[in-house]
């Protein structure tokens, strides 16, 4: 199994921008499509997006698309999730997985979870 490490969460006004990573421990990381979920207190782990092995397919939930891109860096086993035109609505923990069969949208497809950043877009 992965080792994932998430970084870049804080606090940012409305209308501002971040950039999430996720540095996976192992070479591995290239075989593995990964996704980006999002959890709230006493909420279910919501689907975010994902990006194939290659990078060249991506999907997004409705609510974040336009504004986020999924990305990924094969060669520095790293995911990324660049965060634009932030809300309060999105305030959460995300976390970075890797995806080990079915649906890309449910978080029961999914191995290798990294601990959590947590996303704060005040008002």
């Amino acid at each position: 199994q992965l080792q994932l490490v998430e970084s870049g969460g804080g606090l940012v006004q409305a209308g501002g921008s971040l950039r999430l990573s996720c540095v996976a421990s192992a070479s591995t990381f290239s075989r593995y499509a990964m996704g980006w979920f999002r959890q709230a207190p006493w909420k279910e782990r919501e689907f975010v997006a994902p990006i194939s092995v290659s990078g060249g397919s991506t999907l997004y939930a409705d609510s974040v698309k336009s504004r986020f891109t999924i990305t990924r860096d094969n060669a520095k086993n790293t995911v990324y999730l660049q965060m634009n035109s932030l809300n309060p609505e999105v305030t959460d923990v995300y976390y970075c997985a890797a995806h080990v069969e079915g649906s890309y949208y449910k978080r029961e497809s999914y191995g290798s979870w990294g601990q959590g950043t947590k996303v704060t877009v005040s008002s």
